[in-house]
């Protein structure tokens, strides 16, 4: 076992499958202490079971709505009295809400704003206050190349991620000086449960299309996003703020299909 986060306290909230479930893990070997977190009867028993499996010493499930800031505060102070300050929050959970905008309903809308966006902000919230009592900490938000390249039709996912990233820097600059950083990551084609679910619903040919639009000509795994969470929730990354990293394979830096 490594110890780059030894003795550090992390919330990882959509951390029952795919990218958070990644960094949960990882963080647990690297010596934190981590807060799961979840929504739903499947991601209850997913929590449930990784919990389990990374130890009760190291790992506490809290099932809750990131939307409802009155629970995220509760969870907050459930995690802390169980495992003290928390240092580490990567703002993982989010939803793709994907329409055409004059087909989108207003509640497509306030759904999609209201985890992606809003659920970042209640959980940076909550955890500030510890964060620059204790003197530093650290923010990463999980974002997305749609923050930074537009498809059709998938209105209004890249405008909550833009929004998360522009609070990103805004966080990042607001508390700099009192130690704590916070920065984002733009995952391209991830091999989430979610990601293997659609290519396996597409034609053969078009799931081949979807590995060959990238560059390194293979799809990324939830694992290459968690390690550079790692890296940017450890001491390593102490003069990296307010800033997002592109994790797509080159992909987004292509002018032709």
């Amino acid at each position: 076992m490594s110890s780059r986060l030894q003795g550090k306290v992390a919330l990882v909230t959509g951390s029952t499958q795919g990218i958070g479930k990644a960094i949960a893990r990882l963080f647990v070997a690297e010596g934190a202490k981590v807060i799961l977190n979840g929504l739903g009867a499947a991601a209850e028993a997913d929590g449930a079971a990784l919990a389990e499996e990374l130890g009760e010493a190291h790992a506490l499930f809290i099932p809750t709505d990131i939307a409802d800031e009155a629970a995220v505060r509760a969870m907050v102070a459930r995690g802390t009295e169980r495992f003290g300050t928390i240092h580490v929050l990567i703002n993982n959970a989010g939803m793709n809400v994907f329409t055409e905008p004059l087909a989108m309903t207003t509640a497509d809308w306030q759904r999609c704003f209201a985890v992606d966006l809003d659920g970042a902000m209640h959980c940076s919230r909550a955890v500030l206050p510890g964060m620059l009592d204790h003197g530093g900490g650290s923010i990463v938000n999980i974002a997305s190349v749609h923050g930074h390249r537009i498809i059709p039709d998938a209105f209004p996912y890249p405008i909550a991620k833009h929004a998360l990233i522009g609070m990103t820097k805004a966080l990042g600059i607001q508390y700099a000086a009192r130690g704590v950083r916070v920065n984002s990551i733009s995952p391209g084609l991830i091999l989430s449960e979610r990601v293997v679910e659609w290519l396996e619903s597409l034609p053969p040919e078009e799931a081949r299309r979807q590995t060959e639009l990238l560059p390194c000509k293979r799809i990324g795994e939830p694992i290459e996003v968690a390690y550079t969470a790692l890296f940017l929730a450890s001491d390593e990354a102490r003069f990296i703020n307010a800033t997002d990293i592109l994790i797509d394979g080159g992909r987004s830096q292509l002018y032709h299909e």
